[in-house]
């Protein structure tokens, strides 16, 4: 265990992350043990009141990540079946640790989504993105339905710090990874998204975290980037064979059960914070060809499934 820190009052400095063995959690895990924090993870259900003010009360963190959260396996589709469920992790759950971290004092970051907003008239794929006070505009999914609705509450705690992710991306091919998901399927919708690349926003996550930061972000690179666009800079770079098709929205409706957000998010806010800080995120397209170039660095040159399955990454 790295040496603990210690704030005013002689209370240690220490993470506690909920999601303990969630693809997230983990790099976050990863994150603070190189940065030498003192870090610990947990699975609880976070609708266990009574579990959860004891695990708080048994390693009394100094800060809570909570990127706990159901999404569905393989995806969102999944929510449609088990609405109970869903509610219980993502509205019941997500409320009742920040509300346990607000009684004890304790600065909380919820990892959300910005899978809440749909283009339309005044936000077109190449006009401006939304806001962090913009409304809630997408309800194709029961999944973002959740999101966006706990969101409406969450925020007005006055300990809670939420990161709205948007197609997450680390820099191996793992199951979880918006490219990994991409590239597996038979065909892509070619439509501008913004989207979070991990190792550029998760040291962000931490240094807003430490700073007391409360409130919403948008949580991703600058700028949107289309699929078509991913997938060529993955060709060009990490795997020249890859090959891929496309098929429009009303093709891919007709081949899932919830719809699916795209939308561009202003991160204004977010990089203007961050300034402060003397942290600075790339914009989207730059970030993926770094992402990708760190890939092939690593020697990571396939993808885990199909006709090209070949396991080159621990996960």
């Amino acid at each position: 265990m790295a040496t603990t820190e210690i704030t005013n009052g002689n209370r240690p400095i220490r993470f506690l992350i909920w999601g303990g063995d969630g693809w997230v959690a983990g790099h976050l895990k990863a994150l603070l043990e190189r940065q030498g924090k003192e870090v610990y993870s947990t699975t609880i259900r976070m609708e266990d009141r009574e579990a959860v003010v004891a695990e708080l009360d048994r390693v009394n963190p100094t800060y809570v990540l909570n990127a706990a959260g159901c999404t569905g396996r393989p995806n969102v589709d999944w929510c449609e079946d088990n609405k109970e469920a869903t509610m219980r992790s993502n509205v019941v759950g997500t409320l009742n640790l920040t509300d346990c971290c607000f009684t004890r004092g304790i600065h909380i970051t919820v990892f959300a989504t910005g899978c809440i907003y749909q283009y339309d008239d005044a936000h077109p794929w190449d006009g401006p993105g939304f806001l962090e006070t913009d409304p809630a505009n997408f309800a194709g999914s029961f999944y973002s339905m959740t999101k966006a609705h706990v969101e409406e509450v969450m925020k007005h705690y006055n300990n809670c710090l939420i990161l709205r992710l948007r197609m997450p991306v680390s820099d191996d091919l793992h199951p979880r990874n918006f490219v990994t998901k991409i590239s597996q399927y038979e065909r892509v919708v070619d439509i501008p998204n913004s989207n979070t690349i991990l190792t550029d926003l998760l040291p962000a996550s931490i240094l807003l975290a430490e700073h007391g930061e409360v409130g919403i972000y948008n949580f991703t690179n600058p700028g949107a980037i289309s699929h078509n666009e991913v997938l060529t800079l993955f060709q060009d770079i990490v795997r020249p064979s890859f090959t891929w098709k496309n098929f429009s929205l009303e093709e891919q409706a007709k081949v899932i059960k919830a719809g699916r957000s795209n939308c561009k998010l202003d991160t204004t806010k977010l990089t203007s914070k961050l300034m402060e800080y003397g942290y600075e995120i790339p914009e989207v397209h730059e970030a993926y060809r770094r992402c990708f170039e760190r890939m092939k660095a690593a020697g990571i040159r396939k993808l885990p499934s199909g006709d090209v399955l070949e396991d080159l990454v621990s996960a």
